[in-house]
């Protein structure tokens, strides 16, 4: 018993020791309460099942020992073990490391364009870890190659970020840069980041506007015939527009083109004179055209905004969706720059064909997303391709970094702020019927823009990247990518929490250039992340690395301290043929107990070497795995109380069931075999012939007389006793109620016991109590109890429990009330329904007699009497 005891007091203070080790490292994955917990509940190890050194550190904590003749440890641990059993030398479990390469000020605003100082290193920055400690072999650093995400297309035109951007040059970029007075948004720009599986990276990223930060807008405005009066105001109002963006900016430029619809029908009328002039004093139709570059010539875009025609279309929709892909694609012809914020406002007032509809057409050629204008800005593919999707218009948003601003009439403004929810960085406002209100629209909407900023990023599903930030607050950050409300010079900082949720199974994808950038502004802050999901003992040239080794019998290859057998040999050093163990013919069910494959070799718990099972090792080594195919176990047996087979000197657990020792039985030996403990002190039956014995405690039954209780079931709480003898005794002496309240009667008859008056009656077993409850003529309830251990004892309830007076008169009276409120509401509701009744009839008596056609005093068939008289002798002369 006492070896046991020292064995656990061993195992108590190794457990404590390993808790403070690794909350030392920063490790949280064991809870406080893991020393109070057992041995096989403390050991819930992710690692020990980790069969390589990259399966290991692909494993949140995991590290390896590639030592040499290790034994049949696990090679992989959770906690890191002693020197003499792994030497630092052979450890590999690296940490996540970040390291600054260009890392230049944020431009100030009251430095105009200009960078203050403009500090940045190139392979020389500082560098953090993860964690506080780091193994000699830790330091290992695999070579990282960046890429870029961007890629430019054919006819001038670009995608992605810019050069200052992509990967290469940096050094060169950023000297340029400086010279140039290069304006600088965000910080800092260029990370490098070791990073391991499913663990958390936390990095800054600062962003604050620049003043003066130049703007690209372009106006790309729909020139059916329908907008002919639009395009009079934009003609009046371009100077005006152009002074308020230099209010805001001094470095702006202005840009113009048109668009109407594919030459196809059903789009456009094909008939040759419609192909001429579809609409009086209309232009040819046309898909889009390129009117104007971006220029600070402001004069030159009010002129050309005026003569510019417009033309006219059968459908509703127009093609604005080629004219949007055609403006971002074709940069170069437009001329945006690639340090301004670009605008592109698109004015219209009516819907938009979007991909699959060139099919009406005949039109089936996808939209390729590249730049096709010809000399005079024409787009030479509008019949040869269908229009872009609105993620093809998303996707080249985000890749030039472009803000839409959908300036739209009042019947299309829902459709197109829903299109706005799609396409990064837009935003949608309603434009007046003749556009008198679009420097208004303009100034506003930009002013939107510009006080936001939104984080986003172009990683791939195996990074996940969640942004913190308390924006312009001093509270605590809480988790959002966007804040509003900036100011030029206002700063603001985000926590980028970095995780890799798996490695990528082409290796290749193991190095990635990540991009986080605010949408809408063309810099970003590009992340060479490395993801640690090998180990260098793996390749070629490392220290310990042999093919064709000795130790894996020259069928293998021997890296960190393991062998990786080829295809016809496996086992721990390549020692089993696949041919000597017949294992490619039917029979390969030898390391499992039946002939189902569904059932894991070894019962999952072991490793099948040369047709037999090897259990696995646990790290406890109390805990053992056996069995012909590792099916029997030592630890998981029943527990009680936490105990396994409710301890030692109960049973012991064999082959996942608990053996239990003489005097014990049970599923984990809890029960007592031995009835002694049912038997009542001054003897007599077992639980005194009112119940059974089971694991040595008694179980009451009912019988006839009542419920019996109590630990060797001798009490009936139900069954009368003495309860009715002492009634009237404890009525006249507590209460003075019952039949003994006259007189002394009390007094004569009660001269056995005077029962003590507490406020509540409990029962207290071990004193053999027992309790009775009554009620008196007034059906009041009083409880008392009783003992007869050596003296009769009354305990009786102070006060007795009666119910509460009714007033009686009070609910007859009101019942009595609320018939005859019943009835005199039934009343006046017949008096008003026939009130009502009433003088409908008499309204309508009134209206068929006002209606009548004569007065009842004429007669109706009667005529005037006319008479004639003639003279017989008038000749009429």
């Amino acid at each position: 018993m006492m070896q046991q005891q020292e064995k656990l007091l061993l195992v108590a203070l190794c457990i404590v020791a390993s808790t403070l080790t690794t909350l030392a490292l920063g490790e949280q994955t064991l809870a406080a309460a893991a020393a109070q917990q057992s041995p096989a509940k403390l050991e819930q190890n992710p690692c020990v099942s980790k069969g390589t050194c990259h399966e290991c550190i692909q494993t949140q904590n995991c590290g390896w020992c590639m030592k040499p003749d290790y034994g049949d440890r696990p090679r992989c641990f959770l906690h890191t073990p002693k020197a003499e059993i792994c030497p630092e030398e052979y450890i590999w479990n690296p940490d996540t490391s970040e390291r600054i390469l260009i890392n230049k000020d944020l431009t100030l605003a009251s430095g105009g364009a200009a960078w203050a100082g403009g500090q940045y290193a190139s392979g020389v920055g500082y560098e953090s870890s993860a964690h506080g400690q780091s193994s000699a072999s830790g330091s290992y650093s695999a070579s990282s190659s960046s890429s870029s995400y961007g890629s430019s297309s054919s006819s001038g035109s670009s995608s992605g970020y810019s050069a200052s951007s992509s990967s290469g040059g940096y050094g060169a970029a950023a000297s340029g840069a400086a010279a140039a007075g290069e304006i600088v948004q965000i910080k800092p720009q260029r990370v490098s980041l070791k990073l391991r599986i499913n663990e958390v990276h936390n990095l800054d990223v600062s962003y604050s506007q620049a003043v003066d930060y130049p703007v690209d807008l372009y106006y790309l405005m729909d020139l059916s015939k329908s907008m002919e009066d639009d395009k009079e105001k934009l003609s009046a109002l371009g100077d005006k527009l152009s002074e308020t963006m230099k209010r805001i900016t001094s470095n702006f430029r202005l840009g113009f083109g048109s668009f109407v619809d594919k030459v196809l029908m059903p789009y456009v009328s094909t008939i040759p004179k419609n192909l001429e002039e579809p609409c009086p004093k209309c232009d040819a139709p046309y898909g889009y055209r390129n009117i104007m570059g971006l220029s600070m010539d402001t004069y030159r875009f009010s002129n050309e905004v005026k003569e510019a025609a417009v033309s006219g279309n059968l459908d509703a929709p127009e093609g604005g969706f080629d004219a949007i892909m055609q403006a971002i694609a074709c940069r170069q012809q437009i001329g945006w720059r690639e340090k301004a914020r670009r605008l592109l406002v698109f004015s219209t007032d009516a819907g938009f064909h979007y991909a699959g509809d060139g099919k009406l057409g005949g039109v089936i050629t996808p939209n390729d997303g590249e730049c096709h204008l010809n000399s005079q800005g024409m787009y030479t593919h509008s019949i040869i391709q269908d229009y872009p999707s609105i993620s093809q218009i998303n996707q080249k948003v985000k890749q030039n970094a472009i803000n839409i601003i959908f300036a739209v009439t009042t019947n299309q403004y829902s459709v197109y702020q829903k299109l706005s929810a799609h396409i990064e960085g837009s935003s949608s406002a309603i434009l007046s019927n003749d556009s008198s209100n679009v420097v208004d629209l303009v100034r506003e909407e930009y002013g939107k823009i510009s006080s936001t900023v939104e984080m986003k990023d172009n990683a791939t599903g195996d990074v996940k990247v969640t942004y913190l930030s308390s924006c312009l607050t001093n509270g605590p950050q809480i988790k959002t990518n966007k804040c509003s409300g900036l100011k030029v010079g206002d700063k603001v900082t985000f926590t980028a929490q970095i995780m890799v949720t798996k490695c990528p199974t082409d290796p290749r994808h193991w190095n990635q250039a990540i991009q986080i950038y605010p949408v809408g502004i063309n810099e970003s802050m590009i992340i060479d992340l490395e993801m640690l999901c090998s180990c260098p003992c793996e390749h070629a040239g490392s220290t310990g690395y042999e093919l064709h080794s000795k130790k894996c019998h020259n069928h293998g290859t021997y890296m960190c301290g393991i062998c990786e057998c080829d295809e016809q040999h496996f086992g721990n050093t390549c020692e089993c043929s696949m041919s000597d163990m017949h294992l490619n013919n039917v029979n390969d069910n030898t390391c499992r107990p039946t002939n189902d494959t569904s059932v894991a070799e070894c019962n999952g718990r072991g490793s099948c070497v040369c047709g037999a099972c090897e259990c696995h090792k646990r790290a406890n080594p109390d805990e053992i795995i056996s069995g012909k195919y590792c099916e029997c176990e030592n630890f998981s047996c029943e527990r009680r109380k936490n105990l396994l087979c409710s301890g030692p000197d109960h049973g012991t657990c064999e082959c996942n069931r608990c053996v239990c020792k003489p005097g014990w039985t049970g599923n984990s030996c809890d029960c007592q075999t031995s009835k002694d403990t049912c038997m009542p002190p001054g003897g007599g039956e077992i639980c005194s012939g009112h119940g059974t014995c089971e694991c040595g405690v008694c179980k009451c039954k009912s019988m006839d007389e009542g419920r019996y209780s109590g630990k060797y079931c001798d009490k009936c709480p139900t069954c009368s006793g003495r309860c009715h003898d002492l009634k009237d005794c404890v009525q006249c002496q507590m209460y003075q109620t019952g039949q003994l309240k006259n007189g002394d009667d009390c007094a004569k008859n009660c001269t056995t016991f005077t029962a003590i008056s507490v406020d509540t009656v409990k029962i207290d077993e071990h004193k053999d109590e027992q309790l009775c409850v009554f009620f008196d003529e007034d059906d009041c309830k009083f409880t008392f109890k009783y003992s007869e251990v050596g003296e009769l004892v009354v305990y009786a309830q102070q006060e007795k429990e009666c119910p509460p007076k009714v007033f009686m008169l009070g609910i007859v009276l009101g019942v009595i009330g609320a018939i005859v409120l019943v009835g005199l509401a039934i009343l006046l509701l017949w008096k008003l329904l026939t009130t009502i009744h009433d003088r409908r009839e008499f309204a309508r008596f009134e209206k068929e007699r006002m209606n009548a056609k004569w007065d009842t005093g004429e007669n109706p068939i009667y005529k005037q009497a006319t008479s004639t008289f003639k003279n017989p002798i008038y000749a009429g002369k």
